[in-house]
Order: structure tokens, then C-alpha cells, then sequence
């Protein structure tokens, strides 16, 4: 059964910063995954697209992948649902990064800036 992954808005934005295969990387490091994206996280992206041309991209590259309802900043979405459904978390954030530590949440981050690394799992 496939692993529900959670992507954070900067998780969206490394394929277009550092050239990252997102679902390539994902599948190496996790194995048989399922990746969602939260409704705040999609918020969050559109504000940002009006300025900032990843962002657009990151908000179109969204859409590819399941949209899960959450509540609250992004952040807290993402803990909430990853703590509910024992979701694996992606993002660079590290404030977002600590709070998962402390909640023993798996998690899933960017290192060398070519690569992405699992902690918790």
C-alpha cells in the first residue's frame, strides 16, 4: 500500500529552484508513494504566484497531485493531517522541520541541494 506523502509550498518549489525530481526523488526515498497537497499549502502558493514565477509553476505542477481539506496556516495543516494519517511530510522549512521532529512525524528534506533525505521513517 502506497505511503501518503504531504507536500509543504517549498517542497512544490524544488524542482523549479534546484532541479529536483520531486516524484522520482520521493519514490527512492520513501518507496511506493501517494502525494497529496494541502488546501492551505495550494493557498499559500497562489498568493505567491502573483510575484514570483516558481510559485506559478509550483501551483501548476499542484494540481498533478491529490488535493487533501486542511485547516489553519499551511504548517499547522500539515501537521494535523501527517499526525492524523501517518503521512510522511516534505519541506525544507526548518521551524516546520522541528515541530515534526518533536511530534515524531516522518519527514522528508532537501540536502546538498540535489537530493532529498528521509528522517523518521
Amino acid at each position: 500500500m502506497p505511503r501518503l506523502v504531504l507536500l509543504d509550498a517549498n517542497a512544490l518549489l524544488m524542482p523549479f529552484q534546484f532541479q529536483v525530481h520531486l516524484d522520482a526523488e520521493l519514490r527512492r526515498v520513501v518507496g511506493d508513494v501517494e502525494i497529496a497537497v494541502p488546501t492551505p499549502v495550494l493557498a499559500e502558493l497562489d498568493l505567491l504566484a502573483d510575484h514570483d514565477r516558481n510559485a506559478r509553476a509550483a501551483a501548476k505542477l499542484a494540481k498533478n497531485y491529490r488535493t487533501i481539506e486542511g485547516h489553519g496556516s499551511a504548517d499547522d495543516a500539515l501537521l494535523d493531517l501527517a499526525a492524523e494519517r501517518r503521512a510522511v511530510v516534505v519541506t525544507n522549512d526548518q521551524p516546520l522541520l522541528d515541530r515534526l521532529k518533536a511530534a515524531g512525524i516522518p519527514r522528508v528534506f532537501l540536502r546538498s541541494r540535489n537530493h532529498l533525505v528521509a528522517e523518521g521513517l
